[in-house]
């Protein structure tokens, strides 16, 4: 090399080079940092490495788009530091001579497969061609960086990127890109269960009715709660489709498969049975009411009735107080109260509501309407209700022993756990005593689950059918009922689970 060759080299400028990082913060913390080699940009913190990963980009994207182009003057940046063309024993030979870079100069940006570094530098094409993951970057865009893995053959000019002086020298073209592989990407299987589904699986209704039941099995399993009745009956399909697929394709792990199938809907079947109290063979019921026998049910029904068609005063609070005391009352029209029983009611203001009672005759009390509110169960306030004492037409048939069973059914339902805490009113309790009383076995409103009309529950919670929607969907809020399909003249939906038990099935 001559001293002007050298001295032609040192006169020259190095390129640019500034890398832009991401940190995390500091143990126990999602934080990261963002920060640049340029003393101008200041730290950035960020709350997560996703968002400081789209924050550097940014920034080293803003750095580009500010950059101009590397000038005729400036020679390669990585020279000496790490470069593939700079590395000594390369190839076979030294590679130490800064002369040995080729091409022109250009922006290139190489970043760290973690993630965790962006760097940019001015470097030859040689280089930039040489070195893993570098990428080019045309400042003059206004658009921002476009990027290419390595440069074009049409862009190879006179003064173009070289990437081997030997060719250069025995005027080899320079060689194209390899083209990047074409992933393929296949469709995903379908599955039933662990199976997999054959793509070429015939005859065709066959594969549809597998990849339905699939797809049921996946949705049953992302349901709220559990539907027994809906399961077996996907487990009795499978078992089916199995057998289908076993003698089409001789399979006799697909029989086996299917006769676990048969065996699991018959258990599941079995379940929904005992859940639900539809136990025929005389076993005892899944579901342990706590008015156990279908007389019970009917007096039930029979109370709200009567209360619906003799109450002396209009309005809900006043029709579940009536209820309340003519349960406590039937049989022998006298009866013992204490002011816990009318505060767990949600009436909102219970002395003037008995006050009323007593003034139309309905009610008899031996002392002032304050001492009944102030009476402590060791202490209880007799009560007399004319209009159910043996003497009157006696309008309620059932005996003595069934009268408190009811009264204790009746209280249970008004002072639920969920009903109490959320402090709801008289309307929405007097609702869920008439619901409980109008399912099916299984929870469903209505004879056959097909429904209630909102006539019929405007009747008996003495409430026009416009007022009604906002306690359903209290109800439905305090897990009373799911599956609520409300119309403009019926109700459908189920009683949840924990409710069954205080249910009065309709057996018709």
């Amino acid at each position: 090399m001559t001293r002007a060759a050298v001295t032609e080299w040192d006169e020259r400028v190095p390129g640019r080079r500034w890398t832009v990082r991401l940190d995390p913060v500091g143990r126990g913390s999602a934080e990261v940092r963002v920060t640049c080699s340029r003393p101008a940009c200041a730290e950035l913190r960020l709350p997560s490495a996703t968002a400081g990963r789209a924050a550097a980009a940014a920034h080293l994207m803003a750095h580009l788009r500010a950059a101009p182009a590397p000038g005729a003057g400036t020679y390669c940046a990585c020279r000496a530091e790490g470069c593939r063309a700079h590395l000594p024993g390369t190839g076979g030979q030294a590679r130490t001579e800064p002369w040995r870079c080729g091409g022109p100069v250009v922006l290139a940006v190489v970043t760290d497969r973690a993630g965790r570094w962006w760097q940019a530098l001015e470097c030859c094409s040689t280089c930039a061609a040489a070195t893993p993951g570098a990428r080019t970057a045309d400042p003059s865009r206004p658009s921002g960086p476009r990027t290419t893995a390595r440069p074009t053959p049409a862009a190879a000019g006179p003064g173009g990127p070289r990437f081997s002086d030997r060719q250069v020298a025995a005027g080899a073209a320079v060689p194209a890109p390899r083209p990047e592989p074409t992933r393929r990407c296949r469709p995903p299987e379908e599955r039933v269960g662990r199976r997999v589904i054959p793509r070429d699986l015939r005859p065709v209704s066959l594969r549809d009715e597998l990849v339905e039941l699939g797809d049921l099995f996946r949705a049953y399993q992302k349901r709220a709660e559990p539907d027994l009745a809906m399961l077996a009956g996907l487990q009795e399909r499978k078992a089916r489709a199995f057998l289908t697929w076993s003698a089409v394709s001789c399979d006799v792990t697909l029989r086996l498969e299917a006769t676990r199938a048969e065996r699991a809907a018959a258990v599941i079947r079995r379940q929904h049975q005992h859940r639900t109290g539809c136990v025929t063979d005389g076993d005892e019921p899944g579901v342990v009411r706590l008015l156990t026998v279908p007389k019970q049910w009917d007096y039930a029904r029979s109370v709200l009735a009567y209360v619906a068609a003799h109450a002396p005063l209009p309005g809900p609070e006043a029709r579940l107080l009536v209820l309340m005391l003519t349960l406590r009352t039937a049989h022998s029209g006298t009866g013992n109260l204490v002011g816990q029983d009318l505060s767990g009611l949600g009436l909102t203001d219970p002395e003037a509501l008995v006050e009323q009672l007593t003034g139309c005759g309905w009610l008899d009390l031996p002392g002032t309407v304050g001492d009944l509110l102030t009476s402590r169960p060791e202490n209880p306030t007799p009560i007399t209700v004319p209009s159910l004492t043996p003497d009157a037409a006696a309008p309620l048939t059932f005996g003595r022993k069934t009268r408190p069973k009811l009264s204790g059914w009746a209280q249970r339902v008004v002072s639920d756990k969920k009903l109490r805490k959320a402090k709801a009113p008289a309307g929405t309790r007097l609702l869920a005593l008439t619901l409980a009383t109008r399912t099916d076995l299984a929870g469903h409103l209505g004879p056959g689950g097909e429904g209630i009309a909102l006539s019929t529950l405007a009747e008996q919670v003495a409430l026009p059918p416009g007022e009604l929607p906002p306690l359903i969907d209290r109800l439905t809020a305090l897990d009373w009922l799911t599956e609520t399909v409300l119309t403009d003249t019926h109700l459908t939906a189920r009683l949840t689970e924990r409710v069954l038990p205080l249910t009065c099935p309709l057996l018709e």
